[in-house]
């Protein structure tokens, strides 16, 4: 672990100094020239003149990226992205995608350009389907500031200018399990109407393990219960997803865009826990425990805008859209005592549907050379439903909300202006403000089931309508500074406020109860008195430009955050009993800061005579603090200290192959999240390795694998309270991934 930060930096030195000694300075005019694309130009540019160029800095990742390693899923090519971390899960396995190492909800994911809907993942979205990502630091305008960590916008395929069919054959294996999946993409055009039809099928297996002990430990030492739990876990789903895009462009030079993404998904998992009690004067729960659990999501998404050219070269863009998604699960569980003598079976279902409809729009015009000013509005309004049922064997509702049903209604308003403005050839500017307030109101009706009693009761109240309102005023500074006498260095500055609103599922959420209720496995409630956490940034950043595609880079950041938000752990008396519950609460004041570095280059473009050898690499460190809570690991939650990514990519001089490989690595992570609870989790090595055959211009074979270490994941949560430590500790292993991949154009 030591070796790689020194390798990282002394990668971005060795890049920077071998670049230096080949520096040609460029003339002024061609500065000039390239600052007025920015700003007139309509067609895109590669991806790293967009990075340079774009006064509010963001990374662009294209299809070069998206398809380097033959990645299944978009997750595994975010994670070497510089200062992305996948949070949760296993390696190799993917989970929420987390920018600067914090937690979920920092970082906010954007559909192009719009919120991703509810119950939405980056990992059930295949990077065939992504034209490309575009990565923000800071916060801008036109988009919506809850991105306190930064934003993933997503871009989904277009391709108006490819004129072959692809189709892309895929296999995993994983433990002896196949998952298939074809891909097509089909452009075209009629008259004025230009489409790409895209999409994806594919079907997932997989076979997974866990093991914990949770253990009581009283303070002379005494173990008050100790328990060992095997999970066994196998399941299989199947999904397909559809991006197709229409555009149409009328003789006066408008242009009407409409792309909707849908995507499918169905599986079924079938579970098996094995309880062993191996301290205690209190029976078990359980000792064997079989689940079977059915869900399927469907999800459609419509992303549409009409381009309106006026006058003096200003543009008027209108935005619409829609969403419809319905998740439904069941579920049922049979416990089991060690004679074999059934001792309840639960069956749980819940039923979610959301509705949505946005529109927006931006009026942009130039005021000049190199100067833009821009307005906007953005309006969505969405709805949920939700019916959330919980029985034992006797038809007992194990909560008393049990079969109600809940619906929750939000509605969103933001205005925006922004002022980009290249000053001189050197100082660039971007000044932008944005309002937006959210209203969220809940409604909840008892539905008939089995009585009112609860035969598990949380103890939550029974209020029917709750609601919440926010609003938040952010003003946005960016600015970038051209070092003169180079055209190859130029210097980032930001000054932001952001913020993270709470989510829909933690301001009026149904309760999720625990199987093993404890202090370690709580139940868990929402609550609607939430505020929205603000968030005051500092950015600053030194890029070096090298030939077509290389940088190297170093960024740091701070960040100052009100009104945090974290779960806090109380015993509450139910019915059945006291019972440990975690609620969201506004805790506390805290502070983040980092920095970051990066270097990415063509070796033959530095060297004379090099072989042909792309080199990444990026390092990231990470402090933070929470007020109120002891140290030295009081850092905000599922925060690592450090991360780093390694990668190279050779191509062969003689023979129509490229080989490359990564290395990912994330340390252990040990976080105070109160006086009473500590939660850690092992260290992230994740190494994957692939070989690229070009068998024909048109066709080539590509053989990646992923997880190559395939180390354990570990976890452990410890809570003490009232003389008693509570201790849960998880082991689960995680498996190599082998994928073939035929792709082929016609």
């Amino acid at each position: 672990m030591s070796k790689l930060i020194p390798l990282a930096c002394l990668a971005l030195i060795g890049a920077h100094v071998s670049a230096g000694a080949q520096e040609t300075v460029q003339p002024a005019k061609e500065d000039n020239k390239a600052l007025q694309k920015v700003t007139i130009s309509g067609g895109r540019q590669d991806d790293m003149a967009e990075r340079r160029n774009a006064t509010a800095g963001k990374q662009v990742y294209g299809r070069e990226e998206l398809d380097r390693n033959g990645d299944s899923t978009l997750g595994d090519v975010l994670k070497r992205l510089p200062g992305v971390t996948i949070g949760g899960g296993r390696p190799g396995r993917g989970g929420d995608v987390r920018m600067r190492g914090l937690g979920s909800g920092y970082t906010q994911i954007l559909l192009n350009g719009e919120r991703a809907p509810g119950g939405f993942s980056l990992e059930s979205l295949s990077p065939d389907q992504v034209e490309r990502v575009e990565v923000m630091r800071g916060p801008v305008a036109e988009n919506s500031t809850r991105a306190i960590a930064g934003t993933i916008n997503v871009i989904l395929r277009d391709g108006y200018q490819q004129r072959d069919v692809q189709l892309k054959l895929t296999d995993s294996y994983e433990r002896s399990l196949h998952s298939p999946n074809v891909s097509l993409t089909v452009p075209g055009k009629a008259g004025a109407l230009s489409y790409t039809l895209s999409g994806t099928l594919g079907k997932h297996r997989q076979k997974d393990f866990g093991h914990a002990v949770i253990s009581d430990t009283e303070d002379d030492g005494d173990v008050a219960k100790l328990q060992e739990v095997d999970e066994r876990s196998s399941g299989s789903s199947d999904s397909l997803h559809l991006t197709p895009r229409l555009s149409y462009k009328f003789g006066n030079g408008d242009t009407l865009n409409f792309q909707p993404f849908i995507m499918a998904n169905r599986g079924d998992t079938d579970s098996r826990s094995d309880l062993a009690q191996l301290a205690g004067a209190v029976p078990p729960e359980y000792n064997q425990a079989f689940t079977r659990t059915h869900a399927s999501a469907t999800m459609m998404r419509g992303f549409g805008n009409w381009l309106h050219k006026l006058q003096g070269a200003a543009k008027l863009d209108v935005k619409f859209g829609l969403g419809l998604a319905r998740r439904d699960s069941d579920a049922v569980r049979s416990q089991f005592d060690n004679a074999g003598t059934l001792l309840d079976r639960f069956h749980d279902t819940d039923s979610t549907r959301d509705r949505s409809v946005n529109t927006g729009g931006k009026y942009s015009a130039p005021m000049g050379a190199g100067h833009l000013l821009a307005a906007g509005w953005d309006i969505e309004t969405s709805r949920r439903e939700q019916t959330k049922v919980g029985t034992d064997k006797n038809g007992n509702a194990q909560f008393d909300d049990s079969g109600d049903n809940l619906s929750a209604d939000t509605r969103r308003l933001a205005v925006f202006a922004q002022d980009e403005w290249d000053i001189t050839p050197q100082w660039g500017v971007y000044m932008g403000a944005r309002w937006e307030g959210i209203r969220t109101t809940s409604d909840r009706s008892a539905a008939a089931i089995g009585g009112t009693a609860a035969a598990g009761s949380t103890g939550i109240s029974n209020t029917s309508t709750v609601s919440n309102t926010s609003s938040v005023f952010s003003p946005l500074l960016h600015g970038v500074y051209r070092i003169p006498g180079t055209s190859k260095d130029q210097l980032r500055m930001s000054l932001t406020k952001s913020y993270k609103s709470p989510n829909v599922q933690d301001l009026i959420a149904l309760p999720a109860l625990s199987r093993l209720n404890s202090a370690t496995r709580p139940d868990r409630t929402g609550n609607p008195n939430l505020k929205p956490e603000l968030a005051t940034g500092l950015d600053m950043a030194f890029e070096h430009y090298l030939g077509r595609s290389g940088i190297v880079s170093a960024s740091g950041f701070v960040r100052d955050i009100d009104n945090l938000i974290r779960r806090e752990l109380s015993l509450q008396q139910t019915s059945t009993g006291p019972r440990w519950v975690s609620t969201p609460g506004n805790v506390a004041h805290a502070r983040t800061k980092g920095i970051e570095l990066e270097a990415k280059f063509q070796l033959a473009e530095l060297m004379d005579d090099a072989p042909a050898i792309d080199f990444r690499s990026n390092y990231s460190r990470f402090w933070s603090r929470v007020d109120g809570i002891p140290g030295p690991d009081n850092r905000l939650d599922q925060q690592p200290k450090q991360t780093a990514n390694l990668g190279l990519d050779y191509r062969m001089k003689d023979w129509p192959l490229s080989v490359g490989a990564s290395y990912n690595w994330t340390p252990a992570i040990r976080v105070q999240t109160s006086v009473s609870q500590t939660v850690e989790a092992s260290r992230k090595r994740v190494v994957d390795a692939h070989v690229l055959w070009k068998m024909t211009p048109l066709t080539q074979l590509r053989i990646a694998a992923a997880n190559l270490l395939a180390d354990e994941a570990s976890g452990g949560n410890l809570v003490y309270t009232n003389g008693l430590s509570q201790r849960s500790t998880t082991l689960n292993p995680t498996y190599r991934v082998w994928t073939a991949r035929l792709e082929t154009k016609f």
